[in-house]
């Protein structure tokens, strides 16, 4: 079938090495721009090896934040629909077969979701509200755009978004290791979010929101059929928000922040 549009990608990496090839070489079959832009800050071969592919357009970069580094990505891209794929994740070849035959379609909406499919600590993690966990990825750059929040951006674009079938695959946490080098930097994050937007603390937040997201994570979403790292990841899940209302406190104590910067890894 003829092709009526094509689709550039858009990756944001630092200290990628481990992952970068597999989500390169992922795209290859689907994929009519690659557009990945290395934080200046990277200290492993993650540029060295996006280099090494003719497809890939890299550009080692000052970070922007999550929110404006992509959508500087965005800016980069020669063709109007863009799939935001981050370096840990890979498109499955049936997911690379369904982008083909949307380029051969009048697109109805300004976005598409996918379901996405998260490995964690070497489990593929099916229930505890993970899955299908659909994120929006495949989008027209002319009707969407990047919120600037420090950290969970979005895409913020008007009307509905269609759905994809085929999965993404998220390699989020090899490691508890891993887990908890972002945990502090998300939580901070998150944290001052909330000060940005001038939310109010209740002791509640301390309280109940990390017991009652266990009890969602583990009962409610089924998360115990997922095994060990099913209870572990509402462990870890409540925890991760238990410190981030811990910190967002300490800033509202303080009347402190970091400004919407990110704090290092």
């Amino acid at each position: 079938m003829e092709t009526k549009h094509k689709i550039s990608s858009i990756i944001i990496a630092k200290d990628e090495e481990n992952n970068i090839r597999r989500c390169i070489e992922s795209q290859l079959n689907c994929i009519d721009e690659i557009i990945l832009l290395v934080d200046n800050r990277t200290t492993d071969k993650t540029l060295e090896i996006a280099n090494s592919y003719s497809r890939v357009k890299c550009e080692l970069i000052k970070w922007l934040g999550y929110g404006g580094t992509k959508q500087y990505a965005v800016s980069l891209a020669k063709n109007e629909w863009i799939f935001w794929i981050d370096a840990d994740e890979v498109i499955t070849t049936n997911l690379s077969d369904e982008l083909n035959d949307f380029k051969t379609i009048s697109p109805v909406y300004p976005a598409y979701t996918v379901p996405r499919l998260a490995y964690f600590l070497g489990r593929w993690i099916k229930h505890s509200g993970w899955y299908p966990g659909r994120v929006t990825r495949l989008f027209n750059k002319n009707l969407v755009h990047f919120s600037q929040n420090n950290v969970h951006e979005n895409l913020i674009f008007s009307g509905k978004a269609g759905n994809l079938h085929n999965d993404l695959l998220h390699y989020t946490d090899p490691s508890i290791r891993h887990y908890f080098e972002k945990f502090n930097n998300y939580t901070s994050l998150a944290a001052d979010e909330l000060v940005r937007k001038n939310k109010s603390f209740f002791a509640g937040d301390i309280i109940f929101r990390p017991f009652f997201i266990f009890i969602k994570m583990y009962f409610i979403k089924f998360g115990f059929l997922d095994g060990i790292q099913g209870f572990m990841l509402a462990i870890f899940s409540s925890s991760y928000v238990f410190t981030k209302y811990c910190k967002f406190w300490e800033a509202k104590k303080s009347g402190n922040n970091n400004n919407g910067k990110e704090v290092k890894k």
